[in-house]
């Protein structure tokens, strides 16, 4: 089981793998602290925690069925001429729920939220089922990569817990930072819907290079950037 500890491929795959993780979670991280923003100031850092610690354990169980993530892959039926698998349906609907969710913050960002008489603990759960299963659909393709970049279960999952952990100490100032500018939330919210339509097309067999998706992504965090530090310069 620990042959691999000896082994340079073995550590290379696992450096890898990790840097994969982390840089296919940075969707994650956005729709969690957007999630947890709605939540009472006292329990964000607990959801943030449970949510990925969640999503941590549902994404273990996925690589420990490592057939049956196999089989998601496999055809179930064909539409316009296109087979559709379980991994396009789950891709097409977590696409679908990500522009839906984008587009009612951006809805209540701009006319207002009607605040309910109070938060209970229904919205608690309720944020943490969101971040376990948007993880899902956000880590479904990194896990099916991870079967094929390595051999050793066990340097999978020690990837997904690594990742994981950076991105519990991640998640607290990226959300809190997101909360205190409007404007790098609304962007975040733009970004979101970029992604789910990044998932449709996907679930249809047209690949999007995450490559264009990121540098676009931080395109705009740095005009962004520019735009808050012009602001805290020169306030109007």
């Amino acid at each position: 089981m620990f042959a691999w500890i000896t082994d340079p491929n073995a550590w290379m795959a696992l450096g890898t793998l990790t840097i994969l993780e982390i840089v296919l979670g940075i969707d994650n991280i956005i729709f969690l602290s957007l999630v947890v923003a709605k939540l009472p100031s006292a329990q964000r850092n607990a959801a943030r925690r449970l949510g990925l610690l969640g999503a941590m354990i549902m994404r273990l169980a996925l690589l420990a069925s490592i057939a049956w993530v196999a089989k998601l892959t496999t055809p179930l039926f064909s539409l316009f001429g296109h087979a559709f698998s379980a991994r396009d349906l789950i891709l097409l609907l977590g696409g679908l729920f990500l522009i839906w969710k984008a587009c009612k913050e951006i809805h209540e960002t701009i006319e207002g939220e009607e605040e309910g008489m109070e938060t209970n603990v229904h919205s608690f759960l309720g944020a943490i089922v969101q971040i376990m299963l948007l993880d899902i659909i956000f880590s479904l393709d990194s896990v099916i990569t991870a079967v094929g970049l390595s051999d050793h279960l066990f340097i999978m999952m020690a990837a997904v817990v690594i990742a994981v952990g950076i991105m519990m100490f991640a998640a607290r100032p990226i959300g809190e930072f997101v909360d205190r500018h409007p404007s790098v939330k609304m962007l975040a919210l733009a970004f979101l819907i970029l992604v789910g339509f990044t998932l449709i097309l996907e679930s249809y067999g047209i690949h999007v290079p995450k490559g264009y998706i990121y540098f676009a992504m931080f395109f705009s965090i740095v005009v962004e950037s520019l735009n808050l530090l012009r602001n805290k310069k020169n306030p109007l």
